[in-house]
């Protein structure tokens, strides 16, 4: 497959690019938005420009008219994996409840997803593609008794706490797969150090193994902090999302 034939500039007179295949004529026309979806179809984790032009029909130098190179699709992929994530539904559940779902969902599809993950946090996104999850976001929110700035700058919190908890957990299940737990990793870093040092770390692990931070956990400690600043009683935010936790 070329690029266009010879002696065809391969233009149109609207600027776009024409792909040609010499032997089966020309493959449809494509532009950004097509190359987008067939990212997203692919995954961003696999994704690759030779097997977005396979699935385009296209050829891979074709693909540079509409794309700079592997770093502006796998943006293109992580914007269209990121368009698909669903806010919760509101069934009325307390605001706390609703954020806790909100980063549960944004967990999970990070620990899917660790190229996502790496796009969200290289900060890719712009904001074309993030006002209108944060319009949504403000509105729950301050159908909830959030003030528009206080409504932001809880799920901005949320966000890094998923995405925190999303690090850890895809760190602890790289270490699961190496088959090396991290309490034998602790004990061959104490065998070369000297017996004196790391005293309050070898007190500790003399009790087990180190103690794991569940998900749950971090965030119900974040929520439980907005909920302080905003004057609600914490202990009762605490109280729901155990309620939760359990069932």
């Amino acid at each position: 497959m070329e690029p266009w034939p010879a002696g065809d500039d391969g233009g149109d007179d609207d600027g776009e690019v024409r792909m040609v295949e010499r032997r089966v004529g020309r493959p449809p026309r494509i532009d950004r938005a097509m190359i987008a979806r067939a990212a997203g179809e692919i995954g961003i984790d696999q994704v690759s420009l030779r097997s977005v032009a396979d699935r385009l029909g296209v050829s891979v130098p074709g693909l540079y008219h509409y794309v700079r190179g592997r770093d502006d699709l796998l943006q293109l992929a992580a914007e269209q994996s990121a368009a698909t994530i669903a806010l919760p539904a509101d069934r009325g559940q307390h605001w706390a409840l609703w954020l806790l779902e909100s980063a549960d969902i944004l967990r999970r599809r990070f620990v899917e997803s660790p190229a996502l993950l790496a796009q969200f946090m290289s900060g890719a996104f712009g904001l074309d593609q993030m006002v209108d999850v944060l319009e949504a976001v403000i509105a729950a929110l301050v159908g909830k008794g959030f003030g528009a700035r206080e409504a932001f700058e809880a799920y901005v919190l949320v966000t890094q706490g998923a995405m925190g908890a999303a690090v850890g957990e895809i760190r602890r299940r790289q270490i699961d797969e190496t088959n090396h737990p991290i309490a034998l990793e602790y004990q061959r870093v104490f065998a070369q150090r000297d017996p004196s040092d790391l005293a309050h770390l070898r007190a500790m692990l003399a009790d087990g193994p180190p103690p794991e931070s569940r998900p749950d956990d971090q965030l119900t400690t974040v929520l439980a902090g907005i909920a302080a600043r905003r004057g609600d009683d914490w202990r009762d935010v605490v109280a729901q999302l155990h309620q939760r936790s359990r069932g």
